[in-house]
């Protein structure tokens, strides 16, 4: 009889405290042939607490090409695996997209494992629209290519995220304050669900001010949002929707009825639509 292929499992780990670790997540951890791990003596304080004894194996930003072969060989072997980042949910700016996308390439199951989220926990208690945002991953490690990444976003209208590192916070923001209104509201947070959890909303401005008179504020690991662009409209067309109404209008009322309603009905600008009632007249 041939042995079935083996499941990868993509665990959420802890952002920093322990008990945020899932009753699922455990057993999965506890019940796989084999842990894929960031860093393997990082993770095995984890499987220390838990009481998990498991064989683990190394798969980083610098060999991951090379043991994701390994890994899926082991999986059509018919050994389940579990992979592992250092904190959170995996390949959310940490390694582990080549092993998920050769697995899935070849058919095999990958089965996700959720729980902890860096990203998701600093965005539920921001206080920013968070019905659309994009994720950005880390900023840029130059200044001017932070600027120029800062410059692309400045006028996006939706809530976007970035990580950032404690020996680069201070200049993230700098670089960010020299590029965006100084008025933008902004949300940090650091140390996320461990002793010294921070989660600071303010202005642009005052953030910059912040971070830079307390050293504290530049301790841990930090997650940035920032509000979206409030977009002035200054509309200057007619839409295809107001000009299909405008022209119903017109074949059954007065052109200025039908501009009046079409206003009322589109929320229109007057002016483009009576002008336009005008070219439908000319054209006719």
């Amino acid at each position: 009889m041939t042995t079935p292929p083996g499941k990868l499992y993509v665990v959420a780990t802890p952002i920093g405290n322990l008990g945020d670790m899932t009753f699922r997540a455990v057993a999965t951890l506890k019940e796989v042939g084999l842990i894929a791990a960031e860093d393997t003596r990082h993770v095995k304080m984890l499987l220390q607490h838990y009481g998990i004894s498991n064989k683990l194996v190394s798969l980083h930003q610098h060999n991951e090409d090379k043991a994701s072969q390994m890994l899926l060989d082991k999986l059509r072997e018919g050994l389940s695996i579990a992979l592992v980042s250092d904190a959170g949910t995996p390949l959310l700016s940490d390694p582990g997209m080549p092993l998920v996308k050769l697995v899935k390439d070849a058919g095999l199951d990958v089965v996700p494992i959720p729980g902890a989220c860096a990203l998701i926990t600093a965005l539920s208690a921001a206080g920013l629209p968070v019905s659309q945002f994009t994720f950005e991953g880390f900023a840029p490690r130059t200044s001017s290519a932070r600027k120029a990444f800062f410059s692309e976003r400045a006028l996006s209208p939706v809530t976007w995220v970035i990580y950032e590192s404690s020996h680069r916070i201070l200049a993230c923001l700098q670089d960010m304050a020299a590029v965006l209104p100084l008025d933008r509201e902004i949300v940090i947070a650091r140390e996320l669900t461990k002793l010294h959890e921070t989660i600071v909303k303010t202005t642009l401005a005052n953030a910059v001010e912040l971070v830079g008179n307390d050293e504290n504020m530049r301790k841990g690991e930090f997650v940035v949002i920032v509000d979206g662009a409030v977009l002035e409209k200054t509309e200057q067309e007619v839409t295809p929707e107001q000009l299909k109404v405008l022209s119903i209008l017109l074949k059954e009322c007065p052109l200025k009825t039908a501009v009046a309603l079409a206003v009322e009905i589109t929320g229109g600008r007057k002016k483009l639509l009576y002008q336009a009632a005008l070219d439908m007249q000319d054209a006719e």
